[in-house]
């Protein structure tokens, strides 16, 4: 047991989040390389040299320089093994985003220093906010033009409602940009030779005493770092890991991911403010990794067509305890059975490796043959026990999709439900209605393109869409309501999911209100429960 629970010690797993090109999958690329898993990285768009970023497997996000899908990566890293879970930042990939939050133990949250926080980072930081993670801040793109510095920290607090705490501070912006000051030991750490950015390079590290700065920093730039520290020192919060721990004060990091400028300090330092595999809920109370000495993992992601010559399906589950050996048997609470993890794997990007054995915190992917949903236990604990389930996130985009040719209803009915069960998109039908018309709600509009894509490049089903005004959905928790006498409004639609759950959609948000006063009791929620 003591040898499971020092594998575990090691594990560090964590998601990063950002909006769209503020550099998460270029700093993920970074961290990869000083973990040794890649000797020289490549620019995300295929830019520099010819090469697709290393966690971007989908033909689409090839196309388009951007990640569709959550992508899982293991590294080792100065005696920790790092599980990351690459999110995709486009603005409408955010419910498959939202679940990954669900399987990580800390969030990195990436900020573009000449935009500040933007939208979608909102929207996942409420994710974080909800499971209490803690959330470390990497301002990237300090190579660029960047915001006046305490701007960028004021935008933070005031927008996520989080306190900061700056570890480093840079010095200077864009070509200015020389490297950054760590306050603890305070010392400035210089950078060059990166090639840019496909080697490690190498960094300086000088004492902000030491007389020899003055012939490596212009005078000027010296003089505005010692006001800017004079500042900070009387003005930021102290650093308390209380506080981080709790997800209440995020200690920020300053580079650029491009250049690899700040990326090792950064690492460096989030590998000793974390902690191992944390205690996980389930209805018979938490699930500590260090005490439960049975396997226990919870399914968060279901991925098909991985590999097009296989047409496969992928469940990714997080080990939350216990050791994961190959071939092993376990318990499938929700199917209600014993069933065989089969070919285990961990990804990097498309490339995958199978495993033998993994540890509590670690992210593998096992065959699915059709049977796992997203929130399913599996265990081999003789006391049965099922996790919290995944909430299920509000779309905000609605459309009535059929297919175009008639023949092909068997090949459609398929695809949808597939990509459905992976969560790319939630399907609804009609209330009183079979699966004639089918409604799809995504979390943002580029999911439609997805669906489209995949449905015609894996199905070969050519569909039509047809978009639908409402922008509010509500799940009835009710469970002895009679869906035929709900009085509500003009703009009101009732609907249900595949698990025959009534459901209301709505235009405005103001119906919401009149609709909860119009039938008394009626209880109606944002999250659905997987």
């Amino acid at each position: 047991m003591s040898n499971i629970t020092n594998e575990i010690k090691k594990r560090r797993t964590f998601a990063i989040i950002s909006h769209p090109d503020a550099g998460k999958t270029t700093l993920t690329e970074k961290f990869l390389l000083y973990g040794g898993a890649i000797n020289q990285a490549g620019s995300v768009k295929g830019k520099a040299t010819a090469k697709h970023a290393v966690s971007d497997w989908m033909e689409i996000e090839k196309e388009r320089g951007i990640s569709v899908t959550s992508s899982v990566l293991q590294f080792n890293y100065d005696g920790y093994c790092i599980n990351i879970l690459d999110t995709p930042g486009h603005q409408d990939f955010s419910e498959d985003t939202y679940r990954t939050l669900m399987a990580a133990d800390s969030a990195v949250m990436v900020i573009d220093a000449s935009k500040g926080v933007e939208a979608q980072t909102r929207k996942l930081f409420k994710v974080c906010v909800m499971r209490h993670i803690p959330i470390f801040t990497f301002i990237n793109k300090m190579d660029r033009e960047a915001i006046d510095t305490f701007e960028l920290l004021d935008d933070i607090e005031k927008e996520l409602g989080i306190a900061t705490c700056p570890v480093n501070w840079p010095i200077g912006s864009g070509k200015a940009f020389k490297g950054v000051y760590d306050r603890e030991h305070r010392e400035i750490e210089l950078f060059s030779d990166t090639q840019k950015g496909t080697k490690m390079g190498e960094v300086k590290k000088i004492s902000l005493d030491d007389p020899e700065l003055s012939t490596l920093i212009e005078e000027d730039a010296l003089s505005l770092l010692e006001e800017e520290v004079e500042l900070l020192d009387g003005a930021s919060a102290e650093f308390d890991q209380e506080l981080v721990s709790k997800g209440e004060l995020s200690p920020v990091f300053f580079g650029s991911a491009l250049t690899n400028f700040g990326v090792e300090t950064f690492l460096q330092h989030f590998l000793s403010m974390t902690s191992s595999p944390l205690p996980r809920k389930s209805d018979k109370g938490e699930i500590d990794p260090m005490t439960e000495k049975d396997f226990s993992a919870f399914v968060f992601k279901i991925q098909a067509n991985m590999n097009k010559a296989h047409r496969d399906r992928i469940a990714f589950m997080r080990i939350c305890s216990g050791e994961f050996e190959a071939g092993m048997e376990v318990y499938h609470m929700q199917g209600g059975r014993k069933v065989r993890l089969s070919q285990p794997q961990q990804m990097m990007a498309s490339e995958r490796k199978m495993v033998e054995k993994a540890y509590g915190g670690d992210i593998i992917g096992v065959f699915d043959p059709g049977i796992f949903s997203i929130g399913d236990t599996l265990t081999t604990s003789a006391e049965r026990f099922c996790y919290e389930g995944i909430p299920t996130f509000a779309p905000e985009h609605f459309a009535r999709v059929r297919q175009v040719d008639t023949m092909k209803r068997k090949q459609f009915i398929k695809g949808i439900n597939q990509i459905a069960q992976e969560g790319a998109i939630q399907i609804f039908q009609e209330y009183n209605t079979g699966m004639e018309e089918i409604i799809v709600g995504v979390v943002g509009v580029l999911q439609f393109d997805v669906l489209k894509y995949r449905l015609e490049n894996e199905y070969n089903v050519e569909i039509r869409m047809d978009q639908l005004p409402y922008e509010h959905i509500r799940w009835i928790e009710n469970t002895d309501i009679d869906l035929d006498k709900v009085i509500g409004t003009s703009d009101m639609k009732k609907i249900k999911d595949l698990k025959d759950r009534p459901l209301l959609l709505f235009v405005n948000s103001w119906s919401i209100r009149m609709t909860l006063d119009r039938n008394e009791g009626l209880v109606l929620s944002e999250f659905g429960r997987s």
